[in-house]
């Protein structure tokens, strides 16, 4: 009988991984689905809102999904990077919008921008050849 030649077993993906990826494929359906609070954040200076908001949608369903294979992880994690980066000004924007447009509470909406630097950190963690899994 012929030894059976055996590939190793899949890696798993880590959970912070999927986490990540799942939170900005899903952010980015939402700029499709529901475009108009995305579109009202948009900084009156900058061209088309509508356009801007499907582009920044499609950048962060591919994104997210780009960090899922491991040749793409490293480029993607720094593409999620610069586009939170990006996106900063409009949330400062959307900070001082009378309930950032959206009815949300003004406190709160201050109290978010803060978090863009642990989103910024959690993409960066993939940007390192170690954390490739």
């Amino acid at each position: 009988m012929p030894a059976s030649v055996s590939s190793p077993p899949p890696r798993r993906l880590p959970f912070g991984l999927l986490a990540l990826a799942g939170l900005f494929v899903a952010a980015g359906v939402f700029h499709f689905l529901r475009p108009r609070p995305f579109v009202r954040i948009v900084p009156p200076l900058l061209p088309v809102p509508k356009a801007l908001v499907y582009l920044s949608g499609a950048a962060e369903i591919g994104l997210g999904l780009l960090l899922l294979p491991r040749r793409t992880r490293r480029v993607a994690a720094w593409g999620l990077v610069a586009l939170l980066l990006a996106v900063f000004p409009a949330n400062v924007y959307m900070a001082r919008l009378p309930g950032g447009g959206v009815g949300a509470p003004q406190w709160l909406l201050w109290a978010r921008l803060p978090l863009q630097l642990p989103l910024m950190l959690w993409a960066w963690r993939y940007t390192r050849p170690g954390k490739q899994v």
